[in-house]
């Protein structure tokens, strides 16, 4: 495969997808609230530069399974609270003990003006020097970027082929830019490198001569003082 189709097939595994959720506006809070996660119900509040902050509700389930698919970088469309609301997951509350969600942000966003978020990045493929015994340093998992909400990529794809010997590296400007999106993060950043596997040597510690032969001239006198008459003892005890 060319570097151009493969490029192309690249672009459309990240072109922005635009998912939904259904909502409802939320009148209840305190004790209630807690009635509503026990039926099942996601509470979440929804608020931008343009929109009034709102409490609503949700499946959990269908929540669930969005965000799978969505993250925090894909544009999920909320329904059933008026005009089809286009957010983007700002903020997760996950319960301590189960660590399924119990409140979420959505961040509710205008199309035409660019929002700043972190992009997550995917690694695929293997490289070669890491087959022959390399090691492989992934070093960036996210790049910042500044676009228009309805062009936001969901994920940036690396592909650690392109990676054949010690001391190559892949930078973000090496991945494929996405028309409207400006990086925020440096291009020169490097983002995975190849190195050397370096083998930690053992030193051993050196032997401390002085010790033993103290401890042996110590052990020869006891051995002498244990081995003398009662009288010789009695005699060095009051030396």
């Amino acid at each position: 495969m060319s570097d151009m189709v493969a490029q192309t097939e690249q672009m459309r595994h990240n072109r922005p997808t635009m998912l939904t959720l259904k909502a409802e506006k939320r009148t209840q809070t305190g004790k209630g609230v807690g009635a509503l996660r026990r039926a099942g119900a996601l509470p979440a509040v929804v608020y931008g530069p343009h929109k009034e902050s709102m409490p609503i509700t949700l499946s959990a389930q269908d929540f669930e399974k969005v965000f799978r698919k969505a993250g925090e970088s894909t544009i999920v469309a909320l329904t059933g609270i008026g005009e089809d609301l286009p957010t983007l997951v700002h903020e997760i509350d996950l319960d301590p003990l189960t660590n399924k969600p119990r409140h979420v942000d959505f961040y509710a966003v205008t199309k035409g003006q660019k929002v700043e978020l972190a992009i997550p990045v995917e690694f695929t493929g293997e490289s070669l020097a890491v087959k022959e015994g390399a090691s492989l340093v992934k070093v960036l998992h996210e790049i910042e970027i500044k676009a228009d909400p309805m062009n936001l990529p969901h994920e940036f794809v690396a592909d650690l082929s392109m990676l054949k010997a010690v001391g190559d590296k892949l930078h973000v400007r090496d991945l494929v830019a996405f028309e409207g999106v400006e990086l925020i993060t440096n291009p020169d950043e490097v983002i995975a490198l190849i190195q050397e596997v370096v083998e930690e040597k053992v030193e051993e510690a050196p032997t401390d001569l002085s010790a033993i032969e103290v401890e042996q001239k110590g052990k020869e006198e006891e051995g002498a003082v244990e081995g003398a008459p009662a009288s010789e003892v009695k005699e060095k005890e009051k030396a």
